[in-house]
């Protein structure tokens, strides 16, 4: 039985992962979130962990004198974190929000362990200095993203440098088929109310600008080794095809079940192997259709600026998922209006200094500017 490390374990993907661990008795040594410290406290004390820690440090301080009675470690911030990254275990499920699962995930790969990654901006901003330092330490890299999951399971038992497509699906979101001029004055409740999947504040909203779909075609990339020109998004609003390749000789293979986390997460957590699976289990009978179109990148103008950004390549797709996350934060405030978010990343995407050869210390610099690119363009 594998024991496992879970950054981010208070969001909707961590607490998923622990319902999985909950049921199949997996081992948890430690843990890592944001700020929410009494759900924290709680998984610590009935996983009995080790350790725990929080990205905020005040927030750390009180978690430390709640858990007093205990031996569980405490720790804070982001180097924090990192420790928990490296603490003993077989896999590394990392979950966090953002490019703050980004060291995380480095941390974690420089000690030896395989990574379950449910953080898609590690790849996005820094694939290219993952993939090597995965290679280099020989771990594997299983992605939890359920589309990227079905991609990797349609793979299984296929030869190697078969792949020709990657057919990646999207919901469409909350906004499917709508105008620009019908989002012009859209809400952030209205925003936040996805017709499929149940999930945090911050990818919901990506969801319904397709900047998810974007980050995604960048991740896939790193993942999977093929150009963005050979990643087809297809709106699919059933969300029962979770995405799919196409292979060299023309056929296409595809994972489908139920619109529910809890499968990629476990098989990240069983692979090669599989479990039973104790959840709903999918009809084809009752789904009766599935309907597949192409998305409307005028309107939902995130996904082409990430392609864009792929394409030049370098520190452009850190550009646009920095400018997002700052975007996505004003929006959720009320301080912006919902089609500024790619107006926003356009401005940052545009004023990014490239560089092909870059560093980690470059990947945080060119996020910093970006966030500053977006706060000087209000």
């Amino acid at each position: 039985m594998k024991s496992l490390v879970i950054l981010g374990s208070t969001g909707s993907i961590g607490t998923q992962a622990l319902e999985v661990c909950r049921r199949d008795g997996y081992k948890v040594n430690a843990l890592a979130a944001g700020g929410n410290i009494e759900l924290l406290e709680k998984q610590a004390r009935e996983f009995k962990v080790k350790a725990v820690a929080v990205f905020n440090g005040e927030k750390a301080k009180e978690l430390k004198i709640k858990l007093s009675d205990t031996d569980i470690k405490v720790l804070g911030g982001e180097d924090g974190v990192c420790e928990i990254a490296q603490y003993e275990a077989d896999i590394a499920l990392n979950s966090i929000v953002g490019i703050a699962g980004l060291r995380p995930t480095l941390a974690a790969i420089e000690s030896g362990k395989d990574i379950a990654l449910a953080n898609k901006e590690t790849l996005v901003t820094g694939g290219d200095i993952v993939n090597r330092a995965a290679k280099k330490k020989g771990v594997k890299i299983l992605p939890v993203d359920s589309e990227h999951s079905a991609i990797f399971q349609s793979l299984q038992g296929t030869p190697q440098n078969s792949l020709s497509k990657i057919l990646l699906t999207a919901s469409g979101g909350p906004f499917y088929g709508k105008t620009r001029k019908e989002l012009e004055n859209v809400t952030v409740k209205e925003a936040l109310n996805h017709p499929n999947w149940s999930m945090g504040a911050k990818i919901t909203i990506d969801s319904a600008t397709l900047m998810n779909k974007g980050l995604e075609v960048i991740e896939a990339v790193h993942l999977f080794g093929l150009p963005s020109e050979k990643i087809e998004v297809l709106v699919h609003r059933q969300s029962i095809v979770h995405s799919g390749v196409e292979l060299s000789d023309g056929a296409v293979i595809a994972q489908l079940g139920t619109p529910d986390m809890r499968l990629p997460i476990q098989y990240a957590l069983t692979y090669p192997e599989r479990s039973n699976y104790a959840f709903e289990r999918l009809s084809l009978a009752d789904i009766g259709t599935l309907t597949f179109e192409k998305p409307d990148t005028d309107t939902f103008r995130c996904l082409p600026l990430c392609i864009k950004a792929i394409t030049e390549g370098g520190l452009k797709p850190t550009a646009v998922n920095g400018a997002n996350e700052q975007a996505v934060k004003l929006f959720l405030e009320g301080k912006i209006k919902f089609l500024q978010i790619a107006d926003l990343v356009e401005k940052a995407l545009e004023s990014a200094n490239n560089k092909k050869e870059f560093t980690l210390e470059d990947i945080l610099e060119t996020d910093k500017l970006s966030r500053e690119c977006v706060l000087n363009n209000l």
